[in-house]
C-alpha cells in the first residue's frame, strides 16, 4: 500500500442509496479506490442493524465488535461496507501464533548500501494506526493475554500507542478505524464449540463501544444468496431445491441450539453444497461430502433424518452414492 497517511474522505454518502436502509444518515468515504480495499460483492446481503453499527464505527470512530456464531458472515459485513466507502481495510486473524511482536514490532537485520544494520520493523498496530486503514481483529476472543493487552491500549478514547522500544508515542490517524468480530464476546468455550476461545476480562469488553449481534439470515435471503453464488440454481426447479437444503441447514442449528448436534450448517456450508450439486448432479452426494462426513459418527443418523424430512428420500450409504453417480 502506497503511503496514505495524509488522505482524507473527500465524499459523503447516502446511506439509503448505497444500502438501502431508511436512514438520513450519510457516512464519508473515498473516492479513489487502493489496494487495501476489499473488493464489493454484488450479491452480499446487509443486515441493517449491524450495517448501522458498522456505519457508527466508520463515521464517529466507535470501536465496533461484531458477535456470532461462525458463518454468519462478520468479518465479511465489515469488509462489504469498507468496501463501498472505498476505505482501506485490513484483517488480522488473532490465532494462537499472532504475538506481542506481530502486532508491535521488532528489530531487524537489513542490508543498507551493502552492509547488516539492525532497524526496528513496525508491527501491523502502529503501521495500520498512521494511516487511514480500518483494522478488523478476526477471532477476537481466541487471541494469547499478552496480545490482547497490546490491543487494549489503542481501545481507550484517545488511543495513543507507545512503541517502547523506540521511545515514542504514536497518535492515530483521524481516519483509523478499529473492529473485531468474536464468537463468544469473551465468554470463553462454553458450549465447546470454539476449541482456543479464551474468556475476557470485563475491562477489555468495557473499551468496545458498540458490539452488534449477528444470526443467521431469514431463509428467503438465504434462498436468494445461494442461487446468486450458483445461478444454475436460478430456475423453478433449483428455488425448490436450493430452499430444501436451507431448510435442512435451519434443522441442523436448531439442533445444534437444542445440543443434539455438535456442529451446524452455516451459509457458506449450503453455498459449498449448491456448488457440489453442480459437480455431481445427485444432492444426497454433495451433502454426504460438503457436511455429513465432517459430523461425528453417532450424530450422523439425525443429520440423515434431517435430509429426509426436508427431500423425502433417505439419505443413502456412500458406495451406494458412488454407484448412483457412476450410473
Amino acid at each position: 500500500m502506497t503511503d496514505t497517511a495524509d488522505l482524507r474522505p473527500d465524499r459523503m454518502l447516502s446511506v439509503r442509496e448505497v444500502f438501502g436502509i431508511d436512514s438520513d444518515l450519510r457516512v464519508p468515504a473515498f473516492s479513489e479506490r487502493d489496494d487495501h480495499v476489499p473488493e464489493v460483492d454484488a450479491v452480499y446481503r446487509f443486515n441493517p442493524d449491524v450495517t448501522l453499527a458498522i456505519l457508527a464505527g466508520f463515521m464517529r470512530d466507535r470501536r465496533v465488535m461484531v458477535q456470532g456464531l461462525h458463518g454468519t458472515g462478520k468479518s465479511t459485513h465489515i469488509e462489504q461496507v469498507a468496501a463501498r466507502l472505498n476505505w482501506p481495510c485490513v484483517r488480522l486473524n488473532l490465532d494462537g501464533h499472532i504475538s506481542r511482536l506481530d502486532l508491535v514490532g521488532k528489530d531487524a537485520v537489513v542490508l543498507r548500501e551493502g552492509k547488516q544494520v539492525t532497524e526496528f520493523q513496525q508491527g501491523i498496530v502502529p503501521w495500520a494506526l498512521q494511516r487511514p486503514v480500518a483494522l478488523i481483529f478476526d477471532e477476537y476472543d481466541a487471541g494469547r493475554p499478552d496480545v490482547m493487552f497490546v490491543i487494549q491500549r489503542i481501545l481507550e478514547r484517545d488511543g495513543k500507542f507507545t512503541l517502547m522500544d523506540q521511545n515514542r508515542v504514536l497518535r492515530p490517524h483521524p481516519f483509523f478505524r478499529l473492529f473485531a468480530t468474536a464468537n463468544t464476546v469473551g465468554l470463553g468455550n462454553l458450549n465447546g464449540l470454539y476449541h482456543g476461545a479464551q474468556r475476557l476480562n470485563h475491562a477489555q469488553i468495557d473499551r468496545w463501544n458498540i458490539v452488534a449481534s449477528l444470526d443467521y439470515l431469514p431463509a428467503a435471503e438465504e434462498i436468494a444468496i445461494v442461487q446468486a453464488r450458483v445461478p444454475s440454481l436460478a430456475d423453478e426447479a433449483g428455488t425448490k431445491l436450493v430452499a430444501a437444503m436451507v431448510a435442512v441447514a435451519d434443522l441442523t442449528r436448531k439442533g445444534f441450539a437444542a445440543g443434539d448436534l455438535s456442529t451446524l450448517m452455516s451459509p457458506r456450508t449450503v453455498i459449498t453444497w449448491a456448488e457440489n450439486v453442480e459437480i455431481f448432479k445427485d444432492p444426497a452426494l454433495a451433502f454426504r461430502l460438503s457436511f455429513v462426513n465432517k459430523c461425528d459418527d453417532a450424530e450422523r443418523p439425525l443429520v440423515a433424518e434431517y435430509f429426509q424430512r426436508c427431500f423425502d428420500r433417505e439419505l443413502k450409504e456412500s458406495h451406494q452414492l458412488s454407484s448412483d453417480a457412476r450410473e
